[in-house]
């Protein structure tokens, strides 16, 4: 009497089940705890920059959704940023949506100007609130950034003994062929993320899209870390802003490693 071979592919099919249900499951999680993120955010602003009842003299919390008064406040709010700007001796940004501009600005005075050619803000940021606008009043400082060129190009070489070996250097500037598309990380999360308008060379939208991609990707791993431990992932409000590239090198270069951004909504 033969014996009967065993059905290997049955004997797979339960495990092939089992682990098809854990990512279905995990795409259920992670979906659910990134809708959870922008409210969770906002919940945060609201928290810190909510209005504070004074005591002593009671104001009528009706006028902070007044449509003029949070007019008022949102140009108050771009000058207060730009002041405290001002005061730090230091090349800072100030992008204002109302006239579409980009400033590179120190001590109060402009030094270079460029128009915003299409722009795209988070909904959370657009919001027409008080907190919103509060935490406009203060400026966004750098804490990282990632981009398609150097921030400073540098070569090393070896002195020359005397004057007779010195040769002068002449260093290519690879971003004069580079597309030009940075992302700039904030204090406060926010994420302002400029990229080059033209494609002058073959290839250029393809750059763009993989420098885009990459970024995207890494941030969802961080995202996918967040959801295995059990967190919520930290939800980054974006403005993302299209300008000349000749424009988006000089103030990306410009910009210090730590400087400061104030936005008028």
């Amino acid at each position: 009497m033969e014996n009967e071979t065993p059905d290997k592919p049955a004997s797979k099919k339960p495990i092939f089940i089992i682990c098809l249900s854990f990512i279905i499951v995990f795409i259920i999680c992670y979906s659910i705890m990134m809708l959870l993120g922008p409210g969770r955010k906002l919940a945060a602003i609201k928290s810190e920059y909510g209005f504070v009842q004074d005591k002593k003299n009671k104001t009528d919390e009706r006028i902070i959704s007044d449509s003029a008064y949070l007019a008022l406040l949102k140009e108050r709010s771009f000058l207060q940023s730009r002041i405290a700007m001002a005061a730090t001796d230091s090349i800072y940004l100030a992008i204002s949506f109302p006239d579409s501009v980009i400033s590179l600005e120190i001590s109060g005075v402009t030094v270079h100007t460029t128009k915003i050619l299409k722009s795209k803000s988070s909904r959370i940021l657009k919001r027409n609130e008080f907190e919103i606008l509060s935490m406009l009043a203060r400026p966004f400082t750098i804490t990282n950034n990632y981009a398609s060129i150097k921030k400073e190009p540098l070569m090393i070489k070896m002195a020359p003994k005397d004057t007779s070996e010195f040769q002068p250097d002449i260093i290519p500037d690879t971003a004069d062929f580079e597309p030009v598309n940075f992302i700039l990380q904030t204090d406060i999360g926010t994420r302002i993320i400029v990229y080059q308008e033209e494609k002058i060379r073959y290839g250029d939208g393809i750059r763009l899209f993989m420098f885009d991609l990459w970024f995207r990707i890494k941030d969802t791993l961080r995202s996918i870390k967040s959801v295995m431990l059990f967190r919520i992932p930290e939800y980054h409000p974006s403005i993302r802003l299209r300008i000349h590239r000749s424009d988006a090198k000089i103030i990306y270069r410009a910009l210090p490693e730590h400087g400061q951004i104030g936005v008028y909504m």
